[in-house]
């Protein structure tokens, strides 16, 4: 809905209020009329009739009217119609594109795209890029109000300058992935709606540049991990370790289908970022059990990862795989370096770690120290309760999920 409405208004803020308004007229409409036969359509109409008549009262947009608007006939689609895989995945990337225009700074891009494209809400995104939420709502405005202020289009961008946005779309649509694999805050592990959206964008980027190696890295590393989804929660709603998950249950298909993408990701050229997270998870899913892992081949390529993209968290994971292969007290050392990492602060993965670490080294007390610590950062109620009881049984077991 609210791609559609800012095809029309190429205002974001102007597009939220429409939006906002449709829902609020139809608490009333259809509680009277009752709920039409084609309800998506229904909001999306009633929000474009918003967008129009608010700027049919602006006197300096009159003018430029009929440039913004589509014909009267072009009736927007429900979701889930029959020509929805064309006309939606468009609309998002084009405000996927408009949001990661070079002219706003990474953070922005990355946190307008979370906020305004993948519906996820501002206390989360600033969770998920650990900053505060007064810092992240401020942050917003001004890179919205950077958009109208510089003019920026609302349209994908010509192939010359697709090189410059592509990464940033990339790393957008993998954070969407992460923010719903695991959720920042509520009482679910997944967030089943934004998972499959961030698939739904990294399928439409993949149609879009077929001969980009990092789209098909991207897509392959999601749906990797969206062939585990059903298997990372028991009936309870429970955090399962991926030591404990049941990889019957674990999507052979989707698996089959990220080694080919992986593959041609690889013989493309130099390996991305994305195709060597991809080829990580890969050799996670396609392993008989936990411990026939191939430890040492995955430490070599978080080597790889760490050369193209030398972020802490990669460091933090590739600390994992070093204590499968050269042991806990090895690991440690690394993770307790990565602690003087003022760019790890607050996220809970670290304390998380050192935990898991200390506990398989008998250091009991010690990690359940390193849990609580873990316990103050984590939103998530399914994580919270996997935290609590490591801390209750003195550290036992591993939080990887």
């Amino acid at each position: 809905m609210l791609a559609a409405t800012v095809r029309v208004t190429r205002d974001l803020d102007l597009a939220e209020e429409s939006v906002q308004d449709a829902y609020v007229a139809a608490l009333t409409a259809w509680a009277r009329d009752g709920v039409p036969d084609r309800p998506g359509a229904w909001l999306t109409t009633a929000a474009r009739r918003n967008a129009l008549n608010a700027m049919r009262r602006g006197k300096t947009l009159a003018a430029k009217l009929p440039l913004l608007i589509e014909p009267e006939s072009a009736e927007p689609v429900e979701p889930g119609a029959a020509d929805d895989a064309e006309a939606i995945p468009d609309d998002r990337l084009r405000l996927v594109f408009t949001c990661c225009h070079p002219a706003l700074a990474r953070e922005a891009q990355v946190a307008l795209t979370l906020r305004l494209v993948c519906g996820v809400a501002t206390p989360d995104v600033a969770h998920a890029l650990l900053v505060a939420e007064t810092t992240m709502a401020a942050r917003l405005t001004r890179a919205k109000k950077k958009i109208a202020a510089a003019g920026i289009p609302y349209a994908v961008p010509g192939p010359a300058e697709l090189p410059e946005r592509l990464d940033a779309v990339l790393t957008v649509v993998h954070l969407l992935a992460a923010t719903g694999h695991t959720a920042p805050s509520g009482d679910r592990l997944v967030r089943d709606d934004l998972a499959a959206r961030a698939l739904d964008l990294a399928r439409t980027l993949r149609a879009l540049l077929p001969d980009e190696p990092e789209t098909a890295g991207l897509l392959a590393l999601l749906l990797v991990h969206d062939a585990r989804r059903a298997a990372r929660t028991d009936e309870a709603g429970r955090l399962v370790r991926l030591e404990d998950q049941d990889r019957s249950r674990w999507d052979a298909e989707k698996i089959a289908e990220a080694d080919r993408l992986v593959v041609a990701a690889l013989r493309a050229g130099p390996a991305g970022r994305f195709a060597l997270q991809a080829a990580i998870a890969a050799l996670h899913a396609q392993a008989p059990s936990h411990e026939k892992t191939d430890w040492p081949q995955i430490l070599t390529l978080y080597d790889a990862l760490l050369r193209v993209w030398p972020s802490p968290v990669v460091a933090l994971n590739r600390a994992v795989a070093v204590a499968a292969v050269e042991g806990p007290a090895a690991a440690l050392a690394q993770v307790e370096a990565l602690e003087r990492d003022d760019r790890l602060a607050g996220y809970r993965y670290l304390p998380a770690t050192k935990a898991d670490l200390l506990a398989r080294l008998g250091r009991h007390e010690e990690a359940a120290e390193a849990y609580r610590a873990a316990l103050a950062l984590t939103a998530n109620e399914a994580e919270r309760e996997f935290l609590e009881a490591r801390v209750d049984f003195g550290g036992c077991g591993s939080s990887q999920g």
